[in-house]
């Protein structure tokens, strides 16, 4: 836009890059106007995902996760690394757990958990057995919530 100000031979000129995006955007916004086709049926809409593994796994593993500070997030592997999480309660012990979704099927064996634990020993973290059962818990929290969320979805269709 140019400054009321100025004459049209002081207004500055617009360069090619930002006329074609106008035109762009022009053209974007005029195309869905004129055509005597109505809108698409939802069941003919184009599914754009923008993950590559099961997204009620993911969701439900980022829900599981968010008790702790995530170091890495990868949708499209699906691998969610969380960072050492130390319980303000029990100051002397850290975790850290690692999910990787395997598969775009909601199965049991399309979601796995590592974790690893440290203790403070002499002012130094020191690798420590992760307790009994821990891993496989987080897997059922994971595959119960990812459940809970397909049904959840297919109540609402």
């Amino acid at each position: 836009m140019t400054d009321p100000t100025q004459s049209p031979t002081q207004a500055k000129s617009v360069g090619p890059q930002a006329l074609a995006a106008a035109i762009l955007g022009i053209a974007l916004v005029l195309g869905g106007c004129g055509g005597k086709k109505g809108p698409e049926p939802a069941s003919q809409a184009t599914v754009v995902t923008s993950i590559g593994v099961n997204s009620y796994l993911w969701r439900a593993s980022l829900e599981t996760m968010q008790f702790m500070p995530l170091a890495q997030v990868d949708s499209a592997g699906g691998v969610i690394v969380g960072d050492w999480y130390q319980n303000p309660n029990v100051p002397n012990e850290r975790a850290k757990v690692t999910v990787a979704i395997l598969d775009g099927a909601l199965r049991a064996d399309a979601v796995q958990v590592s974790a690893q634990r440290e203790v403070m020993e002499n002012g130094r973290w020191v690798a420590a057995p992760v307790r009994a059962g821990t891993v496989q818990r987080l897997e059922e929290i994971i595959l119960e919530r990812a459940r809970t969320l397909r049904q959840a979805a297919s109540s609402n269709r």
